[in-house]
């Protein structure tokens, strides 16, 4: 979903974000709603801090941050020039197998031997987008809806034909 925000990245293809779990292990997302807290961590939407190469990535102030498609974070300093961009650091992306990987209680993928995954120069982002869920609320919605009144109409057939046979039976038997 496109967003034009210089904060919202997404992982273009197979990969996840390194972002510091509640817990304090690392864990990984494909959450890409980033925001910049009142402490300089640069976050994910829901507060968990974005890990870079040597830990939480921390901001300094600055008039403008860019992200790469790499994952390095660049900012121009307060009061520099438009030529003046400092790298920060660089977004740890991982592509580990799925198989080697299990979902927490909390939503976040971790490994399953609970070691940490190396970082893949391989995982690429794509900026002002994030990604979003490949299931329509509404259809699915309406689909269920629809599923359950045929489920419905099938049982009252089978109740119908059951009271009939048994009806059959009955006349059958006076006879």
């Amino acid at each position: 979903m496109v967003t034009g925000r210089s904060l919202d990245v997404a992982v273009n293809g197979d990969g996840w974000f390194a972002v510091q779990a509640n817990d304090g292990n690392e864990a990984y997302t494909r959450r890409g709603d980033l925001r910049v807290d009142s402490n300089g961590l640069l976050t994910t939407g829901n507060g968990l801090p974005v890990m870079g190469n040597n830990g939480p990535i921390a901001i300094p102030p600055a008039e403008k941050m860019e992200i790469a498609a790499n994952g390095t974070i660049s900012i121009r300093p307060l009061g520099q020039s438009a030529a003046e961009l400092a790298v920060i650091d660089r977004i740890k992306m991982v592509n580990p197998q799925l198989s080697a990987m299990d979902k927490g209680e909390d939503g976040l993928m971790r490994l399953k031997d609970g070691a940490e995954a190396e970082a893949d120069a391989e995982v690429q982002l794509a900026n002002g987008v994030l990604e979003s869920s490949n299931v329509n609320i509404v259809d699915s919605m309406v689909q269920m809806i629809g599923l359950s009144r045929r489920f419905e109409l099938q049982v009252k057939m089978m109740q119908e034909a059951d009271e009939a046979e048994k009806a059959l039976a009955s006349i059958m038997r006076l006879e």
